[in-house]
């Protein structure tokens, strides 16, 4: 993954714009590491991941919420998704 795109912070609306941005970059340049190349794939991994999401923040011992909706989880949902089989 794009280490700009792991790294960046998503905290509010303005920051998740420029993450979608930097997803959209990162597909462009590194489109071989996505395991889905298409748009409807990557919306049945995005689907999948938001159903397992509380799983990796489980086993991640993140202290997250995934019913509680905010910026930064929908970040994790699109970054999960990429790499989602």
């Amino acid at each position: 993954m794009n280490e700009k795109v792991n790294a960046f912070k998503v905290t509010d609306r303005q920051t998740f714009i420029q993450f979608l941005d930097l997803l959209r970059q990162d597909f462009l340049e590194n489109s071989e590491s996505w395991e889905s190349k298409t748009i409807p794939d990557f919306l049945e991994a995005l689907g999948a991941y938001t159903e397992d999401i509380q799983g990796y923040y489980d086993n991640m011992k993140l202290d997250v919420n995934a019913d509680t909706a905010n910026w930064s989880t929908f970040a994790d949902i699109f970054k999960g998704a990429k790499i989602y089989e």
